[in-house]
């Protein structure tokens, strides 16, 4: 090569440098999907784009929600599936299930090749057969499990430790909480409990005429069981409680932030900042047959003494003792 080729090849290769480096540093926009009840404002969507945030995703930089809103639809199992679809035609990298069994089952059946990161918090995915094991599941589902039967035993007990000799328990369920409403059942019946159903059916749900058809009286306690379309009217339920003169357990502190007496459960806060790690794993190029599913750890006791206040209930000591959070 003489001197005159080597400037000529050194000036070409200098010139495609920028070019190079604009390349490297052009990064692909991770887009995430879900199809759920909950609005991009709900509490629980914030805490999952902030720990995205922490870890390093700026939304509308480098990564987008794609987030369709089911509402009142999610008892339409049509409707479901076509969001779901409509999330693999938009093709998002990732799913996110964040809804009940159904959602779940609508995101496996749109797609057996995207990472699906679930939060299964209402069912038990095992049982069901959507994944093969806890520990390595197989398929493209991976995400964290709430086991429910321990948890069902823990809330009614302290219900009637801190209620001692009330024997009337009344059950507000959906479909989406039958299971659990089943447990309740079991429990219920082990413990000589006088038991009520209240289900609410057809959303939008209508927790006025539920209550209603409760007579006064018949019941001194009530369960509110686990379901995303209580949780989005989270006061109003807290204030029928009241109305209704019953000492209730919820199965999230959110709840007794939003005027119910107790609750006792995970903190489910957490279990969406945790979904965002997965996500940001799977990102990272893991697989989901990688990363184990998760069951939580902690489980918290929340207690509204404002509203224990308006019930006229007194409080053991005991029980604010180990609260992990007392309104005051």
């Amino acid at each position: 090569m003489n001197r005159r080729e080597f400037i000529a090849l050194l000036i070409g290769g200098a010139a495609a440098w920028p070019l190079a480096a604009r390349a490297q540093d052009t990064r692909k926009i991770l887009r995430i999907g879900t199809a759920t009840p909950f609005p991009r404002t709900f509490p629980l969507w914030i805490a999952f784009r902030e720990r995205l945030r922490e870890l390093g995703y700026i939304e509308g930089q480098n990564f987008t929600l794609e987030l369709i809103e089911l509402a009142n639809r999610l008892d339409q199992h049509a409707s479901v599936a076509e969001a779901m679809q409509e999330l693999v035609r938009r093709k998002v990298d990732i799913i996110v299930d964040a809804g009940e069994e159904v959602t779940l089952k609508a995101a496996m059946a749109a797609t057996s090749t995207l990472p699906i990161v679930m939060l299964a918090v209402t069912y038990d995915p095992v049982a069901r057969g959507h994944v093969s094991s806890i520990a390595r599941s197989t398929g493209n589902v991976t995400g964290l499990y709430l086991r429910r039967p321990e948890l069902v035993e823990k809330q009614i007990g302290i219900l009637t430790g801190v209620f001692p000799g009330q024997t009337r328990l009344a059950v507000l369920w959906d479909a989406h909480s039958a299971d659990q409403f089943s447990l309740v059942e079991q429990t219920a019946k082990s413990l000589r409990l006088e038991l009520q159903s209240l289900q609410v059916e057809r959303p939008p749900y209508d927790f006025d005429a539920a209550f209603e058809r409760m007579p006064r009286g018949s019941a001194q306690m009530l369960l509110v069981l686990s379901s995303s379309l209580f949780a989005l009217h989270r006061p109003r339920i807290a204030e029928l409680a009241i109305l209704h003169r019953l000492a209730t357990m919820f199965t999230s502190k959110t709840y007794v932030r939003s005027g119910g007496l107790l609750s006792y459960g995970p903190d489910i806060t957490a279990m969406f900042r945790r979904a965002a790690e997965y996500v940001d794993r799977l990102a990272r190029g893991a697989k989901p047959t990688d990363l184990p599913i998760e069951q939580p750890t902690k489980f918290e006791l929340a207690i509204n003494l404002k509203t224990a206040k308006v019930l006229g209930l007194e409080v053991p000591t005991t029980l604010l003792a180990i609260a992990d959070e007392v309104i005051e």
